[in-house]
């Protein structure tokens, strides 16, 4: 029906509205006494339930509303801008964690990848089902939040390349080894508790092993019980909900394996009802999850496969030499197609973060600098030294010229700006003469520094404030590595919290709306760091730097809170590690080496963490 919309606001010179329905935005005209109206000739009740105002400026989202409007079906629908009511909270979009949008809220938590979790009753790998645990610890000790890593399906061939989280096939699809196969009637028979036992005595994860004996199980409940489920009201209730990633990623991974679609869509069935049995739990006891939204979708997606026009493929996305890398990092990601994305006003992202809400009310944009700018490698090479970014302003042979330097050795084509030049990340530079050094010292600081600050700022702002009001996650970015002066702003602009990691260069002002972490997966641990294995009280300290600085959140892994119990951390520090960035053939197998079940009663660590938690203010 048509609808016409009618709000009151007065705006600043140059400002105008627009009205955000069903993922499209409308602009506004205005009337005097500052009525802004709109009218949607085709509007469904639908969209009605949810649609927000936004305020406009030069091109750019620079106001939102607290929270989003609902309304019945009507031909006039008059609206009154929604702000924030609660006195002194530093946020402009309402959260759906409500406990983040409380004035001076500090918060605690513990950092564990899915696949690292451990219980008696898993099967080589963690799973949904082991998050249990580890929620009643948290919730014991006055925590708020587990973050994980991606729990998206990496599957491929099962081999150990689909160990790496951060190369999904389907960025909705749950991954199927964290299904608990009792809970689809598998029976605890001789035959399974054999290789349960055995898989589970394993001291890491055999992530080849496991996937072959789990997707075995699995594919034995689909056939028999498969066809009743697939009948039943929550079934096809899944399916209609899920319908516009659903019928995609099914019929890809059938073309893959040679099997029907429906399998597919049953897998996730059940995954999605296990996961949202522990999320649930987790709310009911005041424990948030944090999810990770990876920064790169896989060229051998579902994605990729129905919806090509939507990335590069003939590049991939990494990161330039940094802290993690001396020599850069190719991850093997096809870079945005960021103007085909901006032709719906980024739904695909939308429907990406929609669903994640249902599972997490915080995320990790993992490199955040994409956003802004990628580091961008043609598919020809390997590493990532042969990098550029883009978007960019690059030179032309005029402009190198002008400034008397050669091009061999210190520039390489632009490849999205034919005949343009980029500096190279690692020029060969040092047999110049001394006044050509000089002059491309300048250029090179200016070009990888400053050159890009407002062209960089503006590519941020048309998509971040898109994607943030979509749903009601608190955002947390990952801010490190070469990051532009023009990133702080953006952030602190949109209320994204930033990392401050424990032995990184953290320049500046430490800021309430931060995440603050002793390690991560890409690093050591708390006790690898040190040139000893620390004693308890030492980790007590270097626990205690960050839960008293001034972080709304700080989240430390798993391994660095029990590394204050001497009898149940790790005998090898040196096995605590998760990840190594610069392998990127590395196997991610790293298991919590004791039953989670066994914290209930690890009294000296419980009683340590919750006095920490709570003697920095941070207690649930």
């Amino acid at each position: 029906m048509q609808v016409t919309f009618k709000i009151e606001y007065v705006t600043r010179w140059g400002e105008s509205l627009a009205l955000v329905l069903a993922d499209k935005k409308y602009p506004m005209e205005w009337s005097e006494g500052g009525i802004w109206s709109v009218t949607v000739s085709d509007c469904s009740a639908a969209a009605l339930k949810d649609y927000s105002y936004v305020v406009m400026y030069d091109g750019l989202i620079i106001r939102n509303e607290w929270t989003h409007h609902s309304s019945k079906s009507a031909k006039l629908i008059q609206d009154q801008w929604l702000d924030c009511p609660i006195p002194g909270c530093p946020f402009t979009r309402k959260h759906q964690a409500e406990y983040f949008d409380r004035p001076g809220f500090r918060g605690a938590g513990t950092a564990v990848p899915v696949f690292s979790l451990r219980t008696a009753k898993d099967f080589g790998i963690g799973e949904f089902h082991d998050l249990r645990p580890l929620v009643d610890w948290a919730a014991s000790t006055g925590q708020c939040i587990l973050q994980l890593l991606p729990v998206n399906d990496t599957t491929r061939k099962g081999g150990w390349q689909d160990s790496y989280p951060y190369s999904p096939v389907s960025t909705f699809a749950l991954h199927p080894l964290y299904m608990h196969l009792q809970d689809l009637g598998i029976k605890e028979d001789a035959v399974f508790r054999k290789l349960q036992a055995e898989l589970n005595a394993l001291p890491e994860l055999d992530y080849p092993r496991v996937f072959k004996a789990k997707m075995a199980y699995i594919r034995k409940a689909f056939e028999a019980r498969g066809e009743k489920d697939m009948a039943s009201a929550a079934y096809k209730r899944f399916v209609k909900e899920n319908s516009y990633w659903l019928e995609e990623y099914a019929e890809f991974c059938a073309k893959r394996d040679r099997l029907e679609p429906a399998y597919y869509c049953w897998m996730q069935y059940h995954l999605d009802k296990q996961f949202c049995a522990e999320v649930d739990y987790a709310r009911s006891k005041g424990v948030s999850l944090k999810g990770d939204l990876p920064i790169g979708v896989s060229a051998d997606s579902a994605e990729a496969y129905w919806h090509p026009e939507l990335f590069n493929l003939d590049s991939s996305t990494g990161a330039p030499p940094d802290y993690f890398s001396t020599d850069g990092q190719n991850w093997g990601f096809p870079t945005y197609n960021w103007e085909e994305m901006a032709k719906d006003d980024y739904a695909w992202w939308k429907a990406r973060l929609r669903k994640m809400s249902r599972y997490f009310d915080a995320f990790r944009i993992d490199h955040i600098l994409g956003f802004f700018r990628i580091w961008e490698i043609p598919t020809e090479y390997s590493g990532g030294l042969m990098g550029h970014f883009n978007p960019a302003l690059p030179y032309s042979e005029k402009e190198i010229f002008a400034m008397h330097l050669p091009i061999d050795g210190l520039f390489h084509p632009d490849p999205r700006h034919p005949g343009m030049y980029q500096p190279l990340i690692a020029p060969a530079s040092a047999g110049l003469p001394q006044d050509q050094q000089e002059r491309f010292g300048a250029l090179y600081n200016d070009f990888f520094y400053h050159r890009h600050d407002e062209f960089w700022r503006r590519n941020a702002e048309k998509k971040l404030p898109e994607l943030l009001g979509a749903t009601g996650m608190l955002a947390c970015g990952e801010d490190l590595g070469m990051v532009p002066h023009c990133v702080p702003g953006v952030m602190d602009h949109e209320r994204i919290l930033s990392l401050k990691m424990r032995g990184m260069e953290n320049e500046g002002e430490w800021k309430e709306l931060s995440v603050c972490a002793t390690s991560s997966h890409d690093m050591p641990t708390l006790r690898m760091q040190c040139d000893h294995d620390p004693e308890p009280w030492e980790i007590r300290n270097m626990l205690w730097e960050f839960l008293d600085s001034p972080s709304m959140l700080a989240i430390f892994p798993l391994q660095d809170w029990v590394a204050l119990d001497k009898g149940l951390r790790r005998s090898d520090r040196d096995a605590e590690r998760i990840n190594e960035p610069a392998d990127s053939h590395h196997h991610w197998r790293y298991r919590v080496h004791f039953d989670l079940e066994s914290l209930k009663t690890a009294f000296d660590l419980n009683a340590e963490v919750e006095g920490l938690i709570k003697d920095s203010r941070r207690a649930i």
